[in-house]
């Protein structure tokens, strides 16, 4: 479970790490009174559970009270990669000096929590893995003892910092990795972790990601309703409402297929002939001619989706129930999207009589099915 930066800071706050006077705001109102408690110049943080909202424009500086009211309008309501922003965090601008990264992670290999630091903060932590690996320092704790002071001050120096901030560093490091073990976290993470100008250091950005399977352990962070519905996408809370079986992805080819395996397979053959899956949607085996069509009436509806692949195995699954549910949805509602189907097994040839009769071309193979739908969403 992923929690918002304030939630994330708040955490911070507990244990002792330094982070930036701020509050949350719901409205610009709220927004205008917080700069003005906390005075100007402020930063504008869209609370949203994306990465990169600061390239996608998700933060903003503004010096006078006008800039807040217009620059917290502008974000309120608006989407970042996706996300809806309705709340923001509005904090007291920092001086930076320097920028610096640290965070907490699991190292699966080694079954021991692991400490990165780099003296490179503020960007993409990948691309310094990639382009400079030596940059970034690793330390793997052993949970029986923890981190002691000794090897966060070793970390600090191997990042090249002065030993003038060494005792800052040490009470980051033990108060991170505190957060990390207590809340059961995958990632507890700082960038950019700032030097001030004034010689103080601040988080100016939080990410915890608390392990799904312990946040029955935490039900302080979030009500069960928003525990589900915190890294959901729009259309996700719908189809969870709808009864499917969906997760979004960024692509622009919506997938359906009968089986978790065979849904997965078809996202992998679109992806190999240069699509981009918008989804995975499994729709089950034995599934009916209502289940059929309540998927692909809703995978329509997805503004980004500019071809919907069926792809049909039929087992347990008929496939003149599937037809008959493609067939609905077709007689229901003005189709204006391409739909392609590769339809074997159970009662095919009925199946594709009935798509034949209404003008649908059906594919017996996986690939050629997949090649058209590449096609046809390349025409778009």
């Amino acid at each position: 479970m992923k929690l918002y930066e304030y939630e994330s800071k708040e955490l911070f706050r507990r244990h002792g790490i330094p982070v930036p006077p701020g509050r949350v705001a719901d409205t610009v109102d709220e927004a205008v009174k917080a700069a003005e408690d906390i005075g100007l110049p402020v930063v504008l943080k869209a609370q949203v559970l994306v990465a990169g909202r600061g390239k996608a424009g998700g933060i903003l500086k503004a010096g006078t009270l006008d800039e807040v009211r217009e620059k917290a309008a502008r974000l309120l309501g608006s989407e970042i990669k996706g996300a809806k922003v309705t709340r923001l965090l509005v904090e007291k601008a920092a001086d930076i000096a320097d920028e610096l990264y640290l965070s907490v992670i699991v190292d699966r290999v080694g079954a021991k929590p692991l400490i990165l630091a780099s003296s490179e903060g503020g960007v993409d932590i990948e691309e310094i893995a990639k382009k400079s690996p030596e940059k970034i320092v690793r330390r793997t704790v052993d949970p029986f003892i923890g981190i002691r002071d000794y090897e966060a001050r070793l970390l600090g120096l191997k990042i090249g910092l002065p030993k003038k901030l060494i005792g800052q560093w040490v009470k980051f490091v033990r108060g991170l990795y505190e957060v990390f073990m207590e809340y059961d976290a995958d990632l507890a993470e700082i960038n950019p972790l700032a030097v001030t100008r004034d010689g103080g250091m601040l988080a100016l950005d939080a990410k915890v990601i608390v392990d799904e399977n312990a946040v029955f352990r935490h039900p302080e962070l979030a009500s069960e309703e928003l525990r589900d519905a915190r890294d959901l996408t729009e259309f996700e809370l719908k189809s969870r409402q709808l009864g499917l079986s969906f997760v979004e992805l960024d692509g622009d080819i919506g997938i359906i297929g009968n089986g978790a395996g065979l849904t997965m397979a078809t996202m992998d053959t679109v992806a190999y002939y240069g699509g981009k899956p918008a989804n995975f949607l499994d729709i089950g085996g034995g599934a009916g001619s209502e289940l059929v069509a309540k998927a692909l009436g809703f995978l329509l509806e997805h503004p980004r989706i500019k071809v919907v692949f069926m792809n049909i195995f039929g087992g347990i699954t008929r496939c003149d129930e599937v037809a008959k549910g493609i067939l609905e949805v077709l007689r229901e509602r003005s189709v204006k999207k391409k739909i392609v189907i590769r339809l074997t097994g159970t009662n095919e040839e009925e199946g594709r009589r009935m798509l034949r009769e209404a003008g649908i071309n059906v594919f017996s193979t996986m690939d050629e099915a997949a090649m058209k739908a590449v096609e046809l969403a390349r025409e778009v």
